[in-house]
């Protein structure tokens, strides 16, 4: 698999009171194969929508995504800001129903990883939303897809749950790297994750700079350390100051 292309000359909708709103206008972005991208920008800047672009989800655009990623039959998983579980379905049932053919093992290990397997036959009431959205996780990975997007999956979770499953996504991720792209607007977040950190402006939504993460893996739990780029970020980067 190469690099991910994404370039959108513009996309545009009527709102409810029927005027015309421009979302996303000259976006041009690459995803390297097998990197973190974390997309930061304000809320209602389109980053839902061009998610939503890549997915297919949404085909009403002009211009080209190129996902050199056809080997793959599921190429494409995509993580909701609800984990979006079935309430008739146990845990297990839930991930295998993404799946095409029963492959226990996989699951065994996906459910291994994320600290799940003691609760895998539990029906969604009965679990938190840290669990339900470490579910969701799993079931994404689990189809094994070239590139993942993931919409603000821990807004919502308390600060200490959103480490946790923070910590047991990098540790998934490290097993069985993808190509990810992952939305929020939250700066730490994204320090704590990427690889790579986009800035998007308001709409209509653009790249205004993309910076490399460059605090060592081993060192992203470290809460002093993610404050100190931060704060580097602000001071050598002010024009994404306003974006936060």
């Amino acid at each position: 698999m190469s690099d991910i292309h994404i370039h959108i000359n513009n996309k545009t909708y009527t709102t409810a009171d029927s005027r015309r709103h421009t979302a996303i206008s000259d976006f041009k972005l690459t995803l390297p194969e097998n990197k973190f991208v974390c997309l930061v920008g304000p809320s209602g800047c389109g980053k839902t929508t061009l998610l939503n672009i890549i997915a297919n989800l949404d085909t009403q655009y002009q211009g080209e995504i190129c996902l050199d990623i056809s080997h793959k039959k599921n190429n494409i998983g995509y993580i909701f800001q609800n984990p979006r579980l079935l309430p008739w379905r146990t845990v297990r049932e839930n991930i295998e129903l993404a799946l095409d053919s029963p492959q226990s093992d996989i699951i065994d290990s996906l459910l291994k990883t994320m600290q799940l397997t003691d609760i895998q036959h539990r029906y969604p009431e009965h679990l938190s939303l840290g669990m339900s959205r470490r579910v969701s996780i799993i079931r994404a990975f689990a189809i094994n897809p070239g590139i993942l997007l993931m919409d603000e999956p821990f807004v919502s979770l308390d600060a200490p749950t959103a480490r946790q499953v923070r910590g047991l996504l990098i540790q998934l991720w490290k097993q069985r790297p993808h190509t990810i792209l992952f939305v929020t607007h939250d700066l730490r977040e994204a320090i704590a994750l990427a690889d790579r950190l986009v800035f998007l402006s308001a709409s209509p939504m653009s790249v205004i700079s993309e910076i490399e993460v460059t605090i060592p893996r081993a060192e992203r739990n470290n809460e002093t350390a993610i404050e100190s780029f931060r704060q580097h970020l602000l001071v050598q980067h002010p024009e994404i100051k306003e974006l936060l």
